[in-house]
């Protein structure tokens, strides 16, 4: 009797077993049906970030407009490649005659780096903080005329030796320099661009929001407000505004001075050799390089951020301080965060 009570109480758990095993079969038989929702990881970076999901183009593009059509796929972090790491919070960048000229804030100096190479040698002891490099003269025998934001002043370098031009400024951060050899200056401090000639300064334009990133062509200045995303980045007739009696009013709601409107914190403006206007700006705490063509967005009465072309989607921090394009189109970048400098051939890509 305790034989047959025993072998009822095996054959009770077996036929549980097989019920409870069938009903898991079931389950999972029905999940196979439902799609599986990936859990994003996070993409390793040689950069200093905040430890957060990569951007990808098909996330941002929708964070930036839902209609949003680019002419081509943009560059990711994947897509650049090292140059040197080996500078001090690197903050201005400029590329003249494959050279690279890099103001680091970490030691108050200007490196001269070989684009090819990434060979790093001091270039000038001195500058403090700047944000703005530009070049004038031959191959051989050439300035560079850098503002100091920290010190208030442009300095001229010339063969080694520098010597300040102009110590009236106040948060001095872009310059372009004009035919004439006068230069402009954006002074973030007093939201405004001021002709510089010799030692000599002229308010000409007024009332931007913290205007930061400035380039000047024969016909138009355009000038990065940092502090306005409706008006992102401005643009201005050159002969009417060094002209002009009086400082002409970016505020004056009469004349749309629009280019772009709709992108946070634009820092870097730079004009290059295929005749359209870089910028970097950010979106969300990346730094995002885009471009766009200014006189067609000029034509149209500006253009919004949804019909800028985005070159380059980053893994770095905002704000991207520094940025510069060869003559032959090679983009260079880095955040102020970071000790690399890094480049991406923009002819890699058919990009019209």
């Amino acid at each position: 009797m305790n034989f047959l009570q025993s072998c009822r109480k095996i054959i009770s758990l077996l036929v549980l077993f097989v019920i409870s095993l069938l009903a898991q079969i079931s389950v999972l038989a029905q999940n196979d049906s439902v799609p599986a929702v990936a859990t994003p990881t996070i993409a390793p970076t040689k950069t200093l970030t905040p430890s957060a999901p990569p951007l990808s183009p098909e996330a941002t593009s929708n964070s930036i407009s839902s209609d949003s059509v680019q002419p081509f796929q943009a560059f990711t972090q994947g897509d650049l490649s090292t140059l040197t790491g080996n500078i001090q919070r690197p903050n201005g960048l400029l590329w003249y005659n494959d050279k690279l000229y890099s103001s680091c804030s970490g030691d108050w100096t200007v490196y001269e780096i070989d684009a090819a190479t990434g060979e790093t040698a001091q270039y000038i002891y001195g500058v403090k903080n700047a944000h703005t490099l530009i070049a004038t003269g031959t191959d051989l025998d050439f300035s560079l005329w850098i503002p100091d934001f920290q010190s208030n002043t442009v300095t001229q370098v010339s063969k080694g030796i520098s010597k300040n031009i102009s110590t009236n400024l106040n948060g001095p951060w872009g310059i372009s320099v004009l035919e004439t050899g006068q230069f402009l200056v954006s002074n973030l401090h007093t939201n405004d661009v001021v002709l510089l000639d010799g030692t000599s300064s002229v308010e000409v334009i007024k009332n931007l929001r913290s205007p930061t990133g400035l380039v000047a062509d024969s016909d138009f200045i355009y000038v990065a407000n940092t502090g306005s995303a409706r008006r992102a980045i401005e643009w201005f007739k050159l002969d009417d505004t060094i002209s002009s009696s009086a400082p002409i009013d970016a505020s004056d709601n009469s004349i749309s001075h629009s280019l772009v409107t709709g992108l946070q914190n634009v820092t870097s403006l730079v004009m290059a050799g295929d005749g359209h206007l870089y910028f970097s700006y950010a979106l969300g705490t990346r730094g995002i390089v885009g471009r766009i063509d200014p006189n067609a967005c000029r034509n149209k009465g500006g253009c919004s951020n949804s019909e800028i072309d985005i070159v380059l989607y980053t893994e770095m921090a905002a704000p991207l301080a520094g940025l510069t394009i060869s003559s032959d189109l090679v983009l260079y970048v880095h955040s102020i965060y970071s000790p690399d400098i890094y480049w991406v051939d923009l002819k890699s890509n058919v990009r019209n």
